[in-house]
C-alpha cells in the first residue's frame, strides 16, 4: 500500500483571485506585510499497487486527468510506502 502526497498550485503568471482576496483579508486584519498570496490544493490518495513506481505512475496519470489542470496549474508528486 502507497500514500500519494498531491500538491496543485497555479503556474507562475496565472492570475489567482483566491489568493487576492485572502492578501486583502490579511491586510484587513492588519497583516500589512503579506506582499502575495497564493491558493492551491493538497491532495492524499492511498493506492492499492504493487510497487512504488506502479503508485507514481497512477498517480502522475491521475493528476494530467481530473487532479490538475493543464493549461493553468501544474503539480508536485510525492510517493511513500505506508506500513
Amino acid at each position: 500500500m502507497y500514500k500519494g502526497k498531491v500538491l496543485v498550485t497555479l503556474k507562475k503568471g496565472v492570475l489567482d483571485p483566491q489568493g487576492d482576496a485572502v492578501k486583502r483579508s490579511f491586510h484587513v486584519l492588519n497583516y500589512k506585510e503579506v506582499e502575495e498570496v497564493r491558493v492551491g490544493k493538497y491532495i492524499e490518495v492511498l493506492l492499492n499497487q504493487d510497487s512504488k513506481e506502479a503508485a507514481y505512475r497512477e498517480l502522475v496519470e491521475m493528476c494530467d486527468r481530473l487532479l490538475a489542470n493543464p493549461v493553468i496549474e501544474q503539480y508536485e508528486v510525492e510517493v511513500a510506502e505506508v506500513e
